[in-house]
C-alpha cells in the first residue's frame, strides 16, 4: 500500500519504520527539521509538508493535538481526499475525531479511528495495541496497514469508541506514572536506595507496566532521552478531565496527577520525558 504517515514523531517515527518493513510505500510528514532528519536516518522518506508527499491510499495522522488535526484534514481537504483512507492514530478524543471524520466522509475519504497504546518500545517492535473503531469495512480495508503495527482489538462500529478507550487508558497511565514518582520520592525519603526499592517491587503486586518502563528513567536525571514528553500528559490528562466533565464522572485522582504534570511543564520541563514529573516531588517534603 502507498501510505501517507504525518507525525514522524518519537512514537509516529519507529511506526512508519514498521510499514517501510512491510513493504508499504511510506512517506513520512513533519514540520520540525530534526524530525525529517531522524527520518532520513531511518530509512523513511520524509517531507516537511502534507502538500509534498506523493498521492497514497492510505494517511494515517499520528499528529500531537486536536488543533493539529483540524489543520492537517484543512490543508487535506484544500486539495483534494476523494478515494483516500484515513486512520487517526492520535489521542485526540472522541469529539475531535468525530468532527474531523464528518469533514473527510463528506468530501469521499473514509475514517477510522484508531488510537494506540504501548509506547515507543512496543511500536518499534510492532507489538502495539490499536483500539479500531468505525464501519467493518473500513477497518479491513485499513488491515494491511494496521497489522504491520500490533495487535487490532476492534472496539465498536463508530468512529469515536476507540478515542473513548483512549480517554480510559490515559487515564490509568497519567496516573500510574505520578503514582510511580510519588512512590519513588517516598523511597527516598524513608532514606532507601530508590533503584533498589524498584527493583524489589515492580514485580510484586505493587508493580505494573509504567513503573517498569519509566522508573528507571525516573532515576536517570532531567536530561534522559524523551520517549513521551510531558507536554503530551498534561495534553492527555486534559482530554480525559474534558471527557469526564462531558459525562458528568468525578475522577479526582486523574485531576490530582494532572495538577503534577501541569506543574512539572510550568517548572520548565514541558519537552522533558514524562517521567521528570518526579521532580515535581523534589520540595514536597515537610
Amino acid at each position: 500500500m502507498s501510505v501517507t504517515f504525518v507525525g514522524i514523531g518519537a512514537i509516529g517515527l519507529p511506526m512508519a519504520g514498521r510499514l517501510v518493513e512491510a513493504g508499504h510505500r511510506v512517506t513520512g510528514v513533519d514540520k520540525l527539521p530534526a524530525a525529517l532528519e531522524r527520518a532520513g536516518a531511518a530509512g523513511v522518506p520524509a517531507v516537511s509538508g502534507f502538500g509534498e508527499a506523493p498521492p497514497a491510499e492510505f494517511v494515517v495522522a499520528m499528529v500531537a493535538t486536536p488543533e493539529q488535526l483540524d489543520a492537517l484534514v484543512t490543508e487535506a481537504l484544500a486539495g483534494g481526499v476523494a478515494g483516500q483512507r484515513w486512520i487517526v492514530m492520535s489521542t485526540v478524543g472522541p469529539e475531535s475525531v468525530r468532527a474531523q471524520s464528518a469533514r473527510l466522509t463528506a468530501a469521499g475519504a473514509p475514517v477510522v479511528d484508531v488510537p494506540v497504546t504501548g509506547g515507543v518500545a512496543r511500536a518499534r517492535t510492532g507489538e502495539l495495541t490499536l483500539f479500531a473503531s468505525g464501519p467493518a469495512e473500513d477497518i479491513a480495508a485499513a488491515r494491511p496497514v494496521l497489522d504491520a503495527l500490533g495487535v487490532v482489538r476492534e472496539v465498536g462500529g463508530e468512529v469515536g469508541e476507540g478515542q473513548a478507550i483512549k480517554v480510559v487508558n490515559q487515564h490509568l497511565c497519567a496516573v500510574h506514572i505520578v503514582a510511580a514518582a510519588e512512590a519513588l520520592s517516598l523511597a527516598a525519603a524513608l532514606g532507601l536506595d530508590q533503584a533498589q526499592v524498584l527493583s524489589l517491587v515492580e514485580q510484586g503486586a505493587a508493580g505494573s507496566f509504567m513503573l517498569s518502563d519509566r522508573g528507571p528513567r525516573m532515576l536517570q536525571g532531567t536530561d534522559v532521552d524523551v520517549a513521551s514528553a510531558i507536554s503530551i500528559f498534561v495534553k492527555d490528562s486534559g482530554l480525559v478531565a474534558d471527557a469526564a466533565g462531558a459525562a458528568g464522572a468525578r475522577t479526582p485522582l486523574l485531576d490530582a496527577a494532572r495538577d503534577r504534570y501541569v506543574r512539572a511543564a510550568e517548572d520548565g520541563l514541558a519537552a522533558r520525558d514524562d517521567s521528570r514529573v518526579i521532580e515535581t516531588y523534589s520540595g514536597d517534603r515537610e
